[in-house]
């Protein structure tokens, strides 16, 4: 290995040493690299592979392919749907309903389980209509704390209080959202980080080496991206007061250390130094919408803000801002939004940016293979990107000079014939706001997307979510619609917000596209597969189902779990995800039977979030980045999906639960505590917040709070009816002055605490 290793290093060197700079530099034909994709690392007809050592920090490419290479291209874009593979169920519900109101006396531990939790009136009424009821914390008593961050300790707690216990589809969902933000929070810190610093080190080498040999526009081209990759190389610089031994950095903030200063240091040529320093000072001040000393155009620098888990670490911080200059500034093509005296000048200059970055990234297969194990990476947790990006840029390079680009030029008729085969391109569907926030309306939509086209090196993902609010704006209650929730729809209706034609004809284009995706479609990666995994929890349950899961109080708690789940999505993925842009007790008689839990009845959910889970466990591992604890930690929560989805199964069709599977309810807080062991505490809270859609008022914040407790009234077999009781996430949504973003921790410690802001006003049917 050794030897071959040797060998791939040598041909590598003699490759960089014949191929590299920029255009007209060699006679050479232009080689493709294969990309560590989103499918297979290997190429099962030649068994070569491109590979990633991720503990020596160094990439090789051994094979090329013009297939491998357009995977990633926009239109080329195959999906990751290969690792997601469900049950198909068959089961027939028959549990046995009961009469609504319920009354107390009805209630086998009625009395028992009100001394521990008691209820007031308002809330017995609830309970007695429903059937369920959610709580405050509050109103627990005995050391309980369930109404608080953990999930976990919920269980444990009601376990010790000796109270049913429920298990809940939040419950599920919120120990996903921290695996799913675990691991990726972990690559980001340990690879990419790295790997984005010898990415942008290398471009601004040879934009430098542009600079020093071009003439005209050309030169002026080379010139910005020389500012540009020292901007994102600046952004990534750890800064004196991050380093440990000089900064008074918070202990959960991990800082860099002395030898970070040493390995990513970066001087700032002179040619360029006062448009990095200006742009700079704008990303770091990041307080709203002002032109770009280098493209020209209005930015929002409230997007700097780090948010998210970023704020976790100083190196998190900074990779946070560095991807979105990358995710957000865009080389255009044309003039419409740029803000200069000749306009049509600068789009030129952009677009040649892109062209030489573009030849340069075709030219250098380490090159590729950074960007590769990023994008791919990315896409797999996010999706792809809606904006054009180097492949797109290089094949139509290669269309127009073909393989051999020696002594070519961006004259204005090259320049024409390449920008006639880049209008061939969609315009991205996702408007983020290049050139400042647009008033809303379809034909003036389609003409900015159409002005924004253009190069993003490493652009921001394409998600139906932002497409859905694009379309038909906040609030988020318009996802859920889309995703099947005919609450949502009456909900919409009721708010006067679904009446106008404009809308309907929005909603209608939307319902026939997302009707036409099939499974296939709805799981190409771990972004959209949660959102699929979500739609069972938004329908009616049909006869056979619990009483309590028949009513409308229940289906509108299953929305709130859905948009608790979604914020938690944002949020992980806040850094990707394109943002659209618009505008005394009583005596206690004695029970004849123990009392046992019971498991929220969702089988389609459980079965869609354990092929969820195996889909994520089983990419990230041939992707190599996973860590040992992480795929312990995927395994167990696979193992806990697998058991839920057969108690379910079991509870729906009446049949009693064993010893054993009574246990695991019993003790479902044990079970899940081994995924948890090496997470901290700051990362399982359930209190976050993510900043989802601009408008000229303000930011829309999704935000969830504290646990509540979900108490539900569900028969056993033995035809008695009980109370158990579960965690369950609060869901907030709120708009924001514009630029003011929330971090986590304003939410928790400022806004969440001192100024809260309402539930929505359907939660109270059921919740008092």
């Amino acid at each position: 290995m050794k030897m071959r290793a040797l060998i791939v290093i040598c041909l590598l060197i003699v490759s960089l040493i014949l191929e590299s700079g920029c255009i007209g530099s060699s006679s050479e034909p232009v080689k493709e690299t294969k990309l560590v994709n989103e499918t297979k690392l290997e190429d099962e007809t030649n068994n070569q592979t491109s590979s990633y050592n991720s503990t020596e920090k160094d990439v090789s490419v051994e094979n090329s392919s013009e297939k491998s290479k357009n995977s990633l291209t926009l239109e080329g874009q195959s999906s990751f749907s290969n690792y997601y593979n469900k049950k198909n169920l068959q089961f027939e519900a028959a549990v046995p309903t009961y009469s609504l109101p319920l009354q107390d006396s009805e209630i086998a531990n009625y009395y028992q389980f009100t001394q521990k939790i008691p209820l007031t009136n308002e809330e017995k009424d609830l309970l007695y209509k429903n059937g369920v009821i959610v709580i405050e914390n509050e109103t627990a008593e005995n050391s309980l704390t369930v109404g608080q961050t953990l999930v976990n300790e919920t269980y444990k707690d009601l376990k010790v209080a000796d109270i049913p216990i429920f298990i809940t589809s939040d419950s599920l969902l919120h120990l996903y959202h921290i695996q799913f933000d675990e691991t990726l929070k972990r690559v980001e810190e340990k690879e990419f980080y790295d790997d984005l610093w010898k990415l942008d080190k290398a471009l601004l080498e040879a934009s430098i080496e542009d600079y020093n040999g071009a003439s005209e526009v050309e030169k002026e081209a080379a010139r910005r991206n020389v500012a540009y990759f020292t901007v994102a190389l600046s952004l990534l610089e750890p800064k004196p007061e991050q380093i440990a031994e000089n900064s008074g950095i918070a202990e959960e903030n991990t800082p860099f250390y002395s030898g970070d200063a040493k390995d990513y240091s970066i001087e700032v040529p002179s040619f360029v130094k006062d448009d990095v320093e200006a742009e700079l000072s704008l990303i770091e001040a990041h307080e709203g919408s002002a032109i770009s000393p280098i493209f020209k155009y209005s930015e929002d620098y409230s997007q700097y803000t780090p948010r998210g888990h970023y704020t976790n670490s100083e190196k998190l911080k900074n990779y946070f801002k560095t991807m979105m200059w990358h995710g957000r500034m865009s080389m255009l093509l044309r003039s419409d939004v740029i803000a200069a005296e000749n306009s049509e000048n600068e789009a030129k200059i952009q677009t040649i940016q892109a062209l030489l970055i573009s030849d340069h990234f075709d030219r250098d297969k380490d090159l590729q293979a950074r960007w590769n194990r990023i994008y791919s990476v990315t896409a797999f947790y996010v999706g792809f990107s809606d904006d054009l990006g180097p492949y797109e840029y290089t094949k139509v390079l290669d269309t127009v000079f073909g393989n051999d680009r020696y002594g070519v030029s961006f004259d204005n008729k090259s320049l024409t014939a390449l920008k006639t085969e880049l209008e061939k391109y969609e315009s991205p569907k996702i408007y983020s706001g290049t050139g400042g926030v647009v008033q809303a309306g379809s034909e003036t939509e389609n003409k900015t997307l159409e002005a924004t086209k253009g190069f993003r090196f490493m652009g921001q993902r394409y998600t139906p979510d932002s497409y859905i609010l694009q379309k038909l704006k906040p609030p988020a209650l318009n996802i859920m619609d889309l995703l099947g929730s005919e609450r949502a729809r009456e909900h919409l209706k009721n708010q006067g917000i679904s009446e106008n034609e404009e809308y309907k004809k929005a909603h209608i284009y939307l319902e026939n596209e997302f009707g036409a995706f099939n499974e296939e479609d709805w799981n190409k990666n771990l972004y959209w597969a949660q959102l699929y995994a979500l739609k069972p929890l938004l329908i009616s349950s049909p006869e056979g189902y619990p009483t309590f899961m028949q009513t409308e109080a229940w289906e509108d708690k299953q929305l709130n779990t859905a948009l608790a789940s979604w914020t938690e999505l944002r949020h992980d993925t806040i850094l990707y995800a394109k943002q659209e842009y618009f505008t005394g007790p009583p005596q206690v008689p004695p029970e004849e039977k123990p009392v046992q839990g019971y498991v929220e009845p969702v089988p389609e959910f459980y079965a869609r979030m354990l092929a969820l889970t195996k889909m994520a466990h089983t990419g990230l591992t041939e992707m190599e980045v996973l860590d040992m604890q992480s795929d312990e930690d995927f395994t167990t929560l696979e193992n806990t999906l697998e058991k839920l989805l057969e108690i379910s199964i079991k509870e729906l069709e009446n049949k009693e639960l064993t010893d054993k599977e009574y246990k695991f309810i019993r003790n479902f807080g044990q079970n899940i505590a081994p995924m948890l062991e090496n997470v901290d505490i700051k990362s399982q809270n359930s209190i976050l917040v993510a900043d989802v859609c601009t408008s000229p008022a303000g930011v829309l914040e999704e935000g969830t709070g504290k646990l509540n407790l979900i108490i539900v009234a569900y028969k056993q077999p033995d035809g008695r009816i009980v109370l158990g009781a579960g965690p369950v996430m609060s869901y907030y949504e709120f708009w924001q002055p514009p630029g003011q973003r929330l971090t986590d921790e304003e939410w928790r410690e400022d806004v969440f605490e001192n100024n809260c802001p309402e539930r929505p006003d359907w939660v109270k049917s059921f919740k008092v």
